[in-house]
């Protein structure tokens, strides 16, 4: 009996560890999940005015599905970025108008994942919105697509104008009918901003900043945006309309991969 008492014993004792282990793993992997530095913040704590309407955590975006590592439809900038926004929204504000951001920090797996979308070229599905007249085979040499983005060094940002007071934007109906991103704006999906010559993330050459066919209206859209944002400390991408980068960068060389959540800057 001795022996089968120590036996049991050990089988006790092992099962305890294992029991151990296994309860110990959810606590260990949600330690392991990086979180942002302090320099960090949500935009919302800095300036809750600014419109937020986050397309990578939903399905109207060129890919067509929530994007890995957005968990929540949230704004994270570096803090002198974020703070840049709010002197720029200061001064619309003033004018009856407001910024309204679609993407703000991205994190390198939301990066890979579009890599991988594109490299994917059976899957078309949104190309009658975002990329009507690009072959996909093109993604990568056109530079609408790259293995980095300046937008997981946390000081970059998609944004546009919306005219006061804002209307609401309808929630995008998977499956329904595509409207190239450069039509009309009365065709296009209903964005509730002002008409910039075509929608966000347009791949594009009408979605240059400063490309000559777009005129009037749109252009002076285009050219308040870059304006005021400017004043503010940033710096445009030429070839996006909507693409604003704070310039010094606070982190102009790494390339954060903590996910777009809440608890990333709890605390900050």
């Amino acid at each position: 009996m001795t022996g089968i008492a120590s036996a049991f014993r050990v089988l006790a004792a092992t099962a305890a560890a294992l029991l151990a282990v296994t309860a110990a793993t959810p606590t260990a992997q949600a330690k392991t999940e990086p979180k942002a530095p302090e320099e960090f913040v949500a935009l919302r704590s800095v300036d809750p005015t600014i419109i937020q309407e986050m397309r990578y955590p939903t399905g109207h975006n060129f890919l067509g599905e929530p994007v890995d590592g957005y968990r929540q439809p949230l704004c994270i900038l570096t803090r002198p970025a974020a703070r840049a926004l709010h002197r720029a929204q200061t001064q619309l504000l003033r004018r009856g108008y407001s910024l309204k951001v679609y993407d703000c920090y991205r994190p390198q797996r939301a990066v890979d994942h579009f890599v991988r979308w594109a490299e994917d070229l059976d899957d078309e599905t949104m190309k009658g919105e975002f990329y009507p007249r690009v072959d996909k085979t093109r993604l990568f040499t056109d530079g609408y697509i790259a293995e980095k983005s300046g937008h997981s060094r946390g000081s970059t940002v998609d944004l546009t104008l919306v005219r006061l007071p804002a209307a609401p934007t309808r929630p995008y109906r998977p499956g329904e009918q595509l409207v190239p991103c450069y039509a009309p704006q009365a065709e296009r999906f209903p964005d509730n901003s002002v008409d910039m010559g075509t929608g966000f993330d347009c791949f594009d050459t009408l979605s240059h900043t400063d490309d000559p066919r777009i005129q009037g209206v749109q252009r002076a859209n285009r050219q308040l945006l870059k304006t005021t944002l400017t004043d503010a400390g940033f710096v445009n991408l030429a070839e996006e309309w909507w693409h604003y980068t704070f310039k010094p960068e606070l982190f102009p060389d790494t390339y954060f991969d903590f996910p777009v959540a809440q608890r990333s800057v709890a605390g900050h």
